[in-house]
């Protein structure tokens, strides 16, 4: 089987939730596909690409997917002869297609938010506008698939909730990295909850504010905000300090080194989000052997088990006091065994056998 792997939602210069996605299991479809008799090529658009993907990786540069020829890809393809070609994204054009197709849908967030990425170009974000205004759009373009894939059993469940698609739904999940291979040799987590790391961005449904507010009940610890930040979010932000409580840092934008770092020393991981996809920090954070503290709801549910203490997610004051109850050695032990626990369900090989056995299933000969 020729399987065509769309690797172009890779970012050269920092991973996002889809290009993490698109790095790990290009990587580790690579690795599985010879034994299953299965030959990969991967698609970019740009040649920095292909320092992400493995050593002697096949490629295919063609167009990206923000071209306005991307409803037309299928046509290009079929000149590769391909038996199957697989998206981790939903846009890729199927018009003409002669070949399986497996279509990836990671979430149906941007519905209820739907403030498209501000790096798109702007007719792009018109269209993600537009394109979200109901479902009708989406059906469409999931039900030129063979198969939809999605990273979790939370999403599957809200596709069929919503009727979404007509073809079949397989979960290729989400797994962590391995933020130990990026510790500096000799460095092991120390365990504490003396220090608070969030990771992800400050979109309003992010809901950072009650993490800060949770700081007020905090005295003598320090939240980590990660990711890059505006000037005037930030400012927003820092309005909600109560000087009288734990140290809000904003590091506006941090090394996945750094990353790991900042979570082996006492930390935990906090996130008060309203809504998520997936929550790949907490899955992270729980391969590291670093307990959370989220937001009660069900994709944090799938994603940590017991791997967590949940709050309400604008209970500022639940947040506190479940991150205090991690001051507890027994309590804390208990829950990072049982996040490490958890999270082992989960990995790229794993997932990429997933994808292979989709591609088993797909119709032939079209």
């Amino acid at each position: 089987m020729r399987l065509l792997f769309d690797a172009r939602y890779i970012r050269t210069d920092f991973h996002d939730g889809i290009s993490r996605y698109s790095v790990e299991l290009a990587a580790a479809a690579a690795a599985a596909a010879p034994a299953r008799g299965v030959e990969v090529a991967f698609l970019i658009h740009d040649e920095a690409q292909r320092a992400f993907l493995a050593e002697g990786a096949r490629v295919l540069r063609i167009h990206a997917p923000t071209a306005v020829r991307e409803p037309f890809t299928a046509l290009l393809l079929n000149r590769y002869r391909p038996d199957a070609v697989f998206s981790p994204m939903q846009t890729i054009g199927a018009l003409g297609r002669r070949f399986g197709l497996i279509l990836t849908l990671h979430d149906t967030i941007y519905y209820r938010h739907r403030t498209p990425p501000r790096n798109l170009p702007w007719y792009v974000r018109l269209g993600w506008r537009l394109f979200h205004l109901s479902y009708v759009p989406q059906r469409f373009t999931l039900n030129a698939a063979d198969t939809v894939a999605t990273v979790s059993e939370t999403s599957a469940a809200e596709f069929a909730r919503v009727r979404l698609t007509t073809r079949p739904v397989v979960v290729i999940p989400n797994a962590p990295q391995r933020l130990a291979e990026l510790l500096p040799d000799g460095v092991h987590v120390q365990p504490g909850a003396e220090n608070l790391v969030y990771m992800g961005s400050f979109m309003g449904y992010k809901n950072v504010e009650t993490l800060i507010r949770a700081m007020a009940g905090l005295p003598g610890r320090t939240l980590h905000l990660l990711s890059r930040i505006s000037d005037d979010r930030r400012a927003e932000l820092e309005r909600l300090i109560d000087p009288a409580g734990g140290v809000v840092r904003f590091h506006n934008g941090v090394t996945d080194a750094e990353y790991a770092a900042l979570l082996a020393d006492r930390a935990v991981l906090v996130s008060a989000s309203l809504d998520e996809g997936y929550g790949l920090p907490v899955a992270e954070a729980l391969a590291l052997g670093v307990p959370a503290v989220v937001t009660d709801m069900p994709i944090f549910r799938e994603v940590a088990g017991d791997g967590a203490l949940y709050a309400p997610g604008t209970d500022a004051a639940a947040f506190a006091a479940a991150v205090r109850d991690l001051d507890d050695p027994a309590r804390r032990d208990a829950v990072i065994a049982a996040g490490t626990a958890h999270i082992g369900r989960f990995s790229w090989e794993r997932s990429a056998h997933t994808l292979l056995d989709a591609l088993e299933r797909l119709p032939r000969g079209r």
